[in-house]
């Protein structure tokens, strides 16, 4: 079952009700249907992951946590899950957001010599922030509802898969 195989790579509850960033939470990390994992809980946590993934905030691991809360999902999943933006994929995942965003408003991505600087980022996020806001939504909306599509269907067909090789 793919419940054994995920259970084996992440951190037990305690460990993670104990963790000092998640302390904020108190008696909410206590809710046992953060920590059960079943094929709804895994898929609902990858998708709130994976739409958190693309808010462009430094604290995306502690509104994942918040969100696992309020939608009764795995926390340690949808935490977890957050980590596919790291400094590696963040810029062309940021960058295509961009586009998204630029393309279904109609205005031509900008051709401008990109610089990887602050001062390059702060003179160009006067005219960008609009069409990157409306990517970074766009895309973590599509591949929120991709994955949890995904995971449903690749856990009930592991599911399947093992019922059918018992008989």
């Amino acid at each position: 079952m793919p419940k054994r195989i995920i259970k084996k790579y992440f951190p037990d509850s305690k460990t993670i009700k104990e963790h000092k960033h998640l302390k904020v939470f108190g008696d909410l990390l206590h809710n046992p249907n953060l920590w059960h994992l079943n094929r709804r809980s895994f898929s609902g946590a990858l998708a709130v992951g994976l739409f958190i993934a693309f808010i462009p905030l430094p604290t995306q691991m502690i509104i994942a946590a918040a969100a696992a809360i309020v939608f009764h999902v795995n926390m340690p999943v949808s935490v977890a899950t957050v980590w596919i933006t790291n400094p590696i994929t963040m810029p062309p995942m940021f960058y295509a957001a961009y586009w998204v965003g630029a393309t279904l408003m109609d205005t031509p991505p900008s051709a401008q010599d990109f610089e990887f600087s602050i001062d390059a980022l702060m003179s160009t996020l006067g005219t960008s922030w609009k069409p990157f806001l409306l990517g970074c939504f766009v895309l973590g909306t599509t591949s929120a509802a991709l994955g949890y599509a995904l995971a449903r269907g690749v856990w009930r067909w592991i599911v399947v898969r093992k019922w059918s090789a018992r008989q």
